[in-house]
């Protein structure tokens, strides 16, 4: 005789994975979105100031090299650029006087970039909307220090699970 505790095993298993594909689903589709709004916002303040020299993602590679010197390569792996070629991007920002750029001396095929004083007043626009998101978004957003310590620990625990699949073929 069977028990009733092993039969239900499987449909329990099956079930909290029915469960949680349309969380992981729509914890894909959030990810993807938020981004796309926070280029959406990057590009909304910097309307408001009535300028336009760059867009939202060369603002945002500037932010993201910030006090930095760092190859085209290292700027990739710290953030998305969403339908974007960083390479091009850094060429246009280079072009307009935001980053200096120089080979390295190690390595003659790689380059370092770092912002100019005028790449570091783009950085800073982005950095000060930011610190005026943060005087706000715990009593306007209801997103407190706890809720993004939840938030980050998880987006850092389903990052390594990616690299896991992708290193060790899962």
């Amino acid at each position: 005789m069977i028990s009733a505790k092993r039969v239900s095993e499987p449909y329990v298993k099956m079930q909290e994975s029915r469960e949680l594909k349309p969380l992981y689903i729509e914890a894909l589709t959030l990810v993807e979105r938020l981004h796309r709004r926070l280029l959406d916002v990057i590009k909304d303040e910097f309307d408001r100031q009535g300028r336009s020299d760059v867009n939202s993602v060369q603002a945002l590679l500037l932010f993201n090299i910030g006090d930095s010197d760092l190859t085209a390569g290292e700027l990739r792996s710290r953030g998305y650029y969403l339908g974007s070629n960083v390479s091009y991007n850094l060429k246009k920002l280079v072009e307009m006087g935001y980053i200096h750029h120089q080979r390295s001396r190690m390595d003659r095929r790689s380059v370092r970039v770092s912002l100019t004083e005028k790449g570091r007043e783009i950085a800073t626009v982005v950095h000060a909307l930011y610190d005026r998101h943060l005087k706000s978004i715990e009593q306007v957003g209801g997103i407190a220090a706890d809720d993004f310590d939840t938030l980050n620990r998880s987006l850092h625990r389903l990052e390594r699970f990616w690299t896991d699949q992708i290193l060790y073929r899962l």
